[in-house]
């Protein structure tokens, strides 16, 4: 077995880190009075159908920003700047908070109307998949990856 490293956080959640930097969570599961469960392994054995199906998404998710980002390069996100300090990563988070509130929107109309919307081929469930996209991005942004 792999050597870790642990942490402890707040309440009784344990974050542990193997060799390969990976990160293992134990706590204890909801239902369960074993401390210590591997919440991973807990849960895609409890609900294999969902946690398979949202790894699945999450792929499909990655394959559609690498597609897009392809044809769109980085500096769409980047709004022509190098994202070197706060104040470019800050306006590019700000473009990124506008796409997210434009879906958001587009959700809100789409679900009081009652429909999937009236553009062919980006029904609902894609404005859910881009507004998850744009918060990886964000993230990816925040950290000072984005384009390295």
């Amino acid at each position: 077995m792999a050597k870790s490293r642990s942490l402890k956080t707040s309440s009784n959640l344990i974050k542990e880190y193997n060799m390969d930097n990976q990160k293992i969570i134990r706590d204890t599961a909801k239902g369960t009075s074993k401390e210590g469960v591997d919440v991973i392994k807990y849960m895609e054995e409890k609900y294999p159908e969902m946690t398979s199906e949202f790894k699945k998404i999450q792929r499909d998710q990655y394959e559609l920003f690498l597609h897009k980002q392809h044809d769109y390069g980085p500096q769409n996100i980047a709004v022509g700047q190098m994202l070197v300090n706060d104040e470019e990563k800050r306006l590019s988070l700000m473009g990124i908070w506008f796409r997210i509130n434009d879906k958001v929107e587009r959700i809100k109309t789409i679900l009081l109307r009652g429909d999937n919307g009236s553009v062919k081929g980006e029904g609902l469930i894609d404005s859910y998949s881009d507004i998850s996209n744009y918060g990886v991005m964000a993230q990816v942004v925040a950290s000072g990856k984005w384009a390295k």
